[in-house]
């Protein structure tokens, strides 16, 4: 904190901080009544529709009879540290330091069951948000070995489905994407 000193000026004080002098006065405005009703608004529609964004939000307060624009509700819903939750891209970002497997099934004719397994994630859309599902399926007879649901992107599920389908039978080759799910210790 600045306060007077006998030997160091403001000016100094604030150059030994790395503060501008300015801000040495500023005093923050604090937010309208009607900003502050309008987040009230946003965030109770937030806790039932995590999933809907800026547009969505602006559209809901034109319901609500208020005169909003996108850039108002956007710098409103980031002020309160709000953002849609939805499957963000590149969700298989494999672990940089994560072992790297060959692909093995160029040119592999697939010719009995439990020759080559695979796997993958996929997310179901709900009401409430996304569901992540990860099915185990056996290439020759395309049949489901095990499946597994879950609310985040963790690996513990899909560890789970594969312990499920290891404990009836063995594929040969099991093959997945280099997703950070698949290549996690």
């Amino acid at each position: 904190m600045i306060a007077e000193h006998p030997q160091l000026s403001l000016r100094e004080q604030c150059g030994l901080l790395g503060l501008h002098r300015s801000g040495l006065y500023y005093e923050p405005v604090p937010e309208s009544a009607e900003n502050l009703l309008l987040m009230n608004h946003l965030d109770r529609q937030y806790t039932r529709h995590p999933e809907q964004g800026v547009r969505r939000m602006t559209l809901h307060l034109r319901e609500l009879g208020h005169r909003v624009n996108a850039k108002r509700v956007r710098r409103l819903l980031r002020q309160m540290g709000l953002e849609a939750f939805y499957p963000k891209p590149r969700l298989s970002i494999p672990d940089p330091v994560a072992r790297r497997y060959p692909y093995l099934l160029k040119g592999l004719k697939i010719t009995q069951p439990d020759q080559v397994w695979c796997a993958d994630i996929t997310y179901i859309g709900l009401p409430e948000g996304f569901a992540y599902l990860v099915a185990i399926m056996d290439w020759f007879s395309r049949y489901v070995l095990a499946w597994e649901v879950s609310n985040s992107m963790e690996s513990a599920f899909c560890v789970s489905a594969l312990e499920r389908a290891l404990s009836r039978r063995r594929p040969e080759i099991h093959n997945t994407d280099q997703g950070s799910q698949f290549t996690s210790a």
